[in-house]
């Protein structure tokens, strides 16, 4: 069997008393969206931060296309191919989203932030930022103000500026948080577009988004994972549906 994309093993993040990670396993195949669930508190905002790089696990081991990353920085991750959407899509509310996404193709390129001038400039930025905000379906939005953006468009040019660093592997928090039915739906089909091109961690309480979209479903319970599987199998876990789905509880 072909060594997975990304390798969890054993990873625990304790704040004070509170164990936010108790060791986690998790595997995460070539090409494949595998959705982190779990009831509030059970430690999934932490694994995503300690897969980003942003939170420092206490112990374990995370390996990245055959590499032990545990000890990078978010931002060497990031070069290697690991991208969170929302940690390194902080979006320029006072810049368009052309700017935005040029900012994120010249900062992958290796250039700081400050120069933002030749973002605004170079065709060899913008060219690319333009194609990839045709790819997220704003491209007739290129030229407005990020700032100025409905919501859901401010999440899909996130979406479009991590596309920027051209990762392996996306690592998405509640992609679909505080949107309305249309904008769930639109960005529902945009990352059901990626699948299979990019390997996609999806963090996401939405069950419909969750069963639209992944592939395997791991569920986190008190930090630990209580079941990964199927869609359809993790839907019938008579377990899962007790500790997370709510079913089979006294009324």
């Amino acid at each position: 069997m072909a060594e997975p994309l990304l390798a969890v093993r054993g990873l625990r993040k304790r704040f004070g008393g509170l164990v936010a990670t108790d060791g986690v396993d998790v595997d995460v195949g070539e090409g494949e969206t595998l959705a982190i669930i779990g009831p509030n508190g059970a430690g999934k905002t932490t694994l995503i931060g300690q897969l980003a790089g942003d939170v420092r696990p206490d112990a374990g081991t995370i390996r990245f296309a055959g590499a032990d990353v545990t000890a990078l920085s978010a931002a060497a991750r990031s070069h290697r191919g690991l991208a969170r959407s929302f940690q390194i899509t902080s979006i320029f509310r006072e810049f368009s989203a052309l700017d935005n996404v040029a900012l994120a193709v010249q900062a992958h390129a290796g250039h700081s932030f400050r120069f933002w001038q030749a973002a605004r400039a170079e065709a060899s930025l913008r060219e690319p930022a333009r194609a990839i905000l045709e790819r997220v379906g704003l491209g007739g939005r290129a030229d407005v103000v990020a700032g100025t953006l409905a919501h859901g468009e401010q999440r899909q040019l996130e979406i479009a500026m991590a596309l920027a660093t051209r990762p392996r592997l996306l690592l998405l928090d509640e992609p679909v948080a505080g949107m309305g039915l249309d904008e769930s739906q639109r960005m529902v089909e945009l990352l059901r577009a990626l699948r299979g091109h990019h390997t996609i961690v999806l963090v996401e309480h939405d069950m419909d988004v969750v069963f639209a979209l992944a592939d395997r479903i791991s569920v986190l319970v008190y930090g630990r994972v209580l079941a990964t599987g199927a869609p359809d199998a993790i839907r019938l876990d008579a377990e899962v549906r007790r500790a997370y789905l709510g079913e089979g509880q006294p009324a």
